[in-house]
């Protein structure tokens, strides 16, 4: 993908993602949130039974799979349908935002084969220092190959 839509998609998905970082932060209910919403609106299984048009048995399933982090996301979103929900998800950085994360990638990959060369012209007695700006030099170059 060619670098000046390659930096437009990252600044679009970071501005659609901001409406997720405070959400990384609430913990899921110990039992999973289908079972949480489902008690809270005071649902029985064979109510999204019904609306799902299988069993209360595989309601529970679902339940417990989704507690045991072994749902599929279509299962999850057919049983948050049934319930009157949307299922919504994202995948976020851990920390920061998505360009932090491009440039923390470049900023490692760059640190190691500055490192490398460094460590060679060292052997040979030829190292000259400056490692950082070197660094900082090829953290660039790499974020503009990107």
């Amino acid at each position: 993908m060619r670098r000046k839509f390659r930096d437009l998609r990252l600044e679009q998905l970071s501005e659609s993602l901001n409406a997720f970082v405070q959400v990384k932060s609430v913990i899921r209910p110990r039992r999973g949130w289908l079972r949480a919403v489902r008690e809270a609106t005071g649902m029985s299984l064979r109510q999204i039974a019904e609306k799902m048009r299988v069993t209360p048995q595989l309601v529970a399933s679902l339940e417990k799979s989704e507690a045991n982090n072994r749902i599929t996301l279509h299962s999850l979103q057919a049983a948050a349908r049934a319930m009157g929900c949307e299922l919504t998800y994202a995948i976020v950085p851990k920390s920061g935002t998505l360009r932090e994360l491009v440039e923390s990638g470049a900023r490692q990959e760059a640190d190691q084969q500055v490192r490398a060369v460094e460590h060679t012209m060292m052997l040979e007695d030829q190292a000259v220092g400056g490692v950082d700006k070197k660094i900082a030099e090829e953290t660039k170059l790499q974020l503009k190959r990107r």
